[in-house]
């Protein structure tokens, strides 16, 4: 990321405050959470809230004091000195960033004025890096995420320069410490036109957007990078009362996509608390509903995120991180991989309750080595017949060699001399293998197979490459 200082993009849709005496349901702050319902998060908290689960938001710092927020919110970190040191206090003035976040993904609900989180009963680590940062404060708050607890990193925030390679180092370090790093792909009226750092990190799962209707959100940004969709239009959320003097906005952008999917994974952390961050990943990917083209397209990743599904569809299981390239991700066994430390037990076993089986297992581990020696037998019988004897010994009339009859005692008549030596050109050399005869470990024609170039991306607006950087990281909203 560039070190120039960052500047808060504005919303993709204006910032608008909600009445605090609504005159219609429709009104309300959760009349205005349309995504609850569309995401079925009503029957998902039936089954788990997300508790015993922490999720990092690096970012501009939260408001512990908001009433959605309070007691959501746990003792943090701040990557520098104009931030606030345990992270609880908002420094963004204009739009709450970091707040509303929070708001998205463990607001405490309670009644139709207050903002639901995707997982309410999930606790908040603040990093706080304040208004002021650059790339080395995301690098400080990814790792101080990593080593302090952080179960779920969101980062809702982006830069359309390449990952320094300190970034790339950060992301795999808390990958390695079993973290699921979530970060928004970008935001098309903030300027970016590919899918930013770091959710162009291989391994980070990039949220994409979608809107009431299902449809891709134009407003967000699409690559081959995208990983998941998640709603991101018109999302309203807490933020500082300097911001809305009603304590919520409402606006429209990728940061709260990458939030909401922060809370899902929380749930399915809180749900599965035994599997590690790549099965995790799996359940979220594999359980989203496929949108756009078949398969893992540029919009939307995989799909939809589909909470309900993640939480309760079978998954096999996987051995390492599904977004990695070049890993394997292949499924070991049915129900998922826990963390180190499990056993997965012998490959085969099998028993029998009663004496008849054990006769029948018998028999057939006899009979299988007797069928064996018997094909065995056959194949060596017909080899041998095809198979022309070899010479025993020197043939009548050859060189050397009187003819039959010929008395021991009287030398060999005329023409049954020595043998000639042989002449130039005249057979291989004493102890040569004959013409044609392949050299001793003479590899086979064409093997291994020539490695094939990898694809190019296509060129065009979304896709790497297709526009010149931007000055430097940024929240979305």
């Amino acid at each position: 990321m560039g070190a120039a200082v960052l500047a808060l993009c504005a919303a993709l849709a204006p910032a608008v405050t909600v009445a605090p005496a609504p005159a219609r349901a429709a009104d309300t702050v959760r009349g205005y959470q349309w995504y609850l319902d569309y995401l079925k998060i009503p029957a998902a908290h039936k089954i788990t809230k997300g508790a015993g689960v922490v999720v990092a938001v690096v970012d501009t710092g939260i408001d512990a004091n908001h009433p959605d927020l309070r007691g959501q919110v746990l003792a943090g970190h701040g990557t520098n000195v104009t931030a606030a040191a345990d992270g609880r206090r908002d420094d963004d003035k204009e739009l709450g960033h970091g707040t509303k976040m929070a708001g998205a993904i463990a607001g405490r609900g309670g009644d139709a004025m207050q903002a639901l989180g995707i997982a309410p009963a999930a606790k908040i680590l603040p990093i706080s890096m304040g208004t002021k940062f650059d790339g080395q404060d995301v690098v400080l708050g990814v790792r101080w995420a990593a080593d302090n607890g952080a179960d779920v990193i969101n980062l809702s925030l982006g830069d359309e320069e390449a990952a320094s390679p300190e970034l790339v180092a950060a992301i795999n370090y808390a990958l390695s410490k079993d973290a699921v790093v979530v970060a928004s792909a970008g935001n098309v009226e903030q300027g970016d036109r590919q899918v930013t750092s770091p959710a162009n990190i291989p391994g980070v799962v990039a949220v994409t957007g979608f809107d009431k209707r299902g449809d891709f959100f134009g407003g967000s940004v699409q690559g081959p990078e995208a990983v998941i969709a998640g709603p991101m239009d018109s999302i309203i959320g807490p933020v500082p009362k300097v911001v809305s003097p009603n304590g919520y906005s409402l606006g429209s952008g990728t940061s709260s996509a990458a939030a909401l999917i922060s809370g899902v994974v929380a749930l399915i952390r809180a749900k599965y608390p035994k599997l590690d961050a790549p099965n995790v990943i799996s359940r979220l990917i594999e359980t989203a509903r496929d949108a756009g083209p078949a398969g893992r397209d540029p919009q939307f990743g995989f799909g939809r995120v589909d909470p309900l599904a993640a939480l309760t569809r079978s998954v096999p299981a996987v051995t390492a991180n599904p977004l990695l390239k070049g890993e394997e991700a292949g499924p070991t066994r049915a129900g998922g991989a826990t963390r180190p430390g499990d056993d997965d037990g012998p490959a085969v076993e099998f028993g029998v309750s009663n004496k008849a089986g054990a006769i029948v297992q018998a028999g057939l581990c006899l009979g299988v080595p007797i069928i064996g020696l018997i094909v065995l037998f056959v194949v060596l019988r017909r080899r041998k017949r095809r198979t022309p004897p070899a010479a025993v010994g020197p043939y009548p009339g050859a060189p050397g060699i009187p003819p039959p009859g010929w008395p021991a005692t009287q030398p060999p008549p005329a023409g049954y001399g020595p043998p000639q030596q042989p002449g130039p050109g005249y057979g291989p050399a004493p102890g040569q293998p004959g013409p044609g005869y392949p050299p001793p470990g003479h590899p086979i024609q064409g093997y291994p197979p020539a490695p094939t170039a990898p694809a190019t991306p296509p060129a065009g607006s979304g896709w790497p490459g297709s526009g010149p950087p931007s000055p430097g990281p940024h929240q979305q909203q």
